[in-house]
């Protein structure tokens, strides 16, 4: 800005008539301000973000311009950051879940399982996990993949201009959303995934309201199509937008829907399956083109896949446990459903308290201590909404984690933003942004 005759700027001192004083701050702003200004007389240098509507508050774009041409892009994140994986290593493993639910705040069942399925690995306990809990696992991850979906389809809808996509996408989310409240009692950041199993049965009609909403959502998808797909304006928002080949998505380290997109059919769930999927059948929905309208058309596809997967799961639903029979690794314990939504099985708390002083203490000691996990390392990855989100999980023999890191998808995908950006128009920045679908909360863990 231009500073009148003289003044004092609590920032610069006292400038002389005709001086330019610039005040910003955060990342390398000044590096880059002063770097674009002395190479490229004609470019500007654009903060997009953090309080961006494009990035939700929690991203932070640098980007270089010549006119609307975007000629470099940098991302700047860090400004969601919760310690999520150093609390970890304060909480039993039990524990441990509470935090790591929270991390990828849209689709928490694929962090709470992949974290799950790492400690199962080291106790050496996966086979002894009752089939019904991984059932429940799969049917409660596809249907979680859906709302994730669902969060992306209405955001990135508004992002350019289809308000539209964002009402009917919150829309159908709730209903998912209501059956989650219904199992687990929260609508997000569930803790419902525990070591060993899940935390509780399905309540009595639960199967229902899921059924109910498999009737509705096919044709909630043929109307997205209707009202997106040969939409004129949506077509040229998202066509030859943000566009990476396969080479490139390879090359960063990609995966979910931007490698799919890209033609390239890597879906864990097929290439190295877990919790049965090899005996589900579904497909791997890809599409050649790798720009935005090919990631919207490869997503719309994972819905339906997930839908036929979670009927054959309700199929699969046979009378069971939910958790491992070893009572030194199965906490909570004998939780029910009770007139108060949830606690623990009325019969549970009178043996633990009036009949059995030895059950009692081993209660205390398995809440309070948690259990012992023998010394290794695992990596355990899962196909989430976004891509390979894997666990590295490591034990020095106690009862807490030593260590606990998520290979986090959308932290990788953003490394993807300058190559989808740079060249482009900065409208298309916020299609292609949002494009790769990233949550802040996983970035930032």
């Amino acid at each position: 800005m231009h500073m009148p005759d003289t003044v004092t700027d609590p920032y610069a001192g006292t400038q002389d008539d005709g001086a330019r004083v610039y005040t910003v701050s955060g990342g390398d702003w000044d590096e880059i301000a002063t770097d674009a200004a002395e190479q490229h007389a004609e470019r500007i240098v654009v903060n997009m973000g953090p309080q961006h509507p494009s990035t939700h508050g929690v991203l932070r774009l640098v980007l270089e311009l010549e006119g609307e041409t975007v000629t470099q892009a940098r991302v700047v994140m860090g400004y969601l950051h919760t310690g999520i994986e150093k609390n970890c290593e304060y909480r039993t493993y039990t524990q441990a879940v509470t935090f790591l639910t929270r991390a990828d705040y849209l689709s928490p069942f694929f962090t709470e399982t992949a974290y799950s399925m790492a400690v199962e690995k080291l106790l050496g306990i996966t086979d002894e996990v009752p089939e019904r809990a991984k059932v429940i696992r799969v049917l409660m991850m596809e249907l979680n993949r859906i709302a994730s979906h669902l969060v992306w389809l209405a955001t990135g809808g508004m992002e350019v201009g289809a308000l539209s996509a964002m009402l009917y996408g919150f829309r159908e989310r709730e209903q998912i959303l209501d059956i989650f409240e219904m199992i687990t009692g929260l609508r997000m950041n569930h803790e419902y995934v525990r070591p060993g199993g899940v935390i509780q049965d399905l309540p009595p009609g639960a199967v229902e309201k899921i059924r109910e909403f498999l009737q509705i959502m096919p044709k909630r998808i043929d109307e997205y199509h209707n009202l997106l797909t040969g939409q004129p304006i949506w077509i040229k928002r998202l066509k030859g937008v943000g566009y990476l080949d396969l080479t490139g998505a390879v090359a960063l380290g990609t995966t979910g829907p931007i490698m799919r997109s890209a033609g390239y059919p890597w879906d864990l769930r097929k290439t190295q399956p877990y919790l049965g999927y090899e005996t589900y059948d579904f497909d791997v929905p890809t599409h050649p083109d790798g720009d935005c309208f090919a990631r919207y058309l490869v997503r719309m596809d994972e819905m339906r896949e997930s839908l036929k997967i979670i009927e054959q799961c309700l199929d699969r639903l046979r009378p069971g446990p939910v958790m491992v029979e070893d009572k030194k690794v199965a906490w909570p314990a004998q939780l029910a459903l009770g007139a108060d939504g949830l606690g623990n099985s009325l019969d549970h708390i009178r043996h633990i308290m009036a009949t059995s002083m030895e059950a009692l203490i081993h209660h205390f000691k398995l809440v309070t201590e948690g259990f012992h996990v023998p010394p290794g390392q695992v990596y355990v990855p899962v196909e989430s909404p976004r891509g390979e989100l894997g666990v590295h999980l490591v034990s020095d023999g106690g009862t807490k984690p030593y260590r606990v890191h998520l290979r986090e998808p959308s932290f990788v995908n953003l490394q993807a933003v300058a190559a989808i950006c740079e060249g482009s128009f900065i409208a298309d920045v916020i299609a292609a942004v949002a494009s790769l679908d990233p949550v802040m909360g996983g970035c930032d863990r």
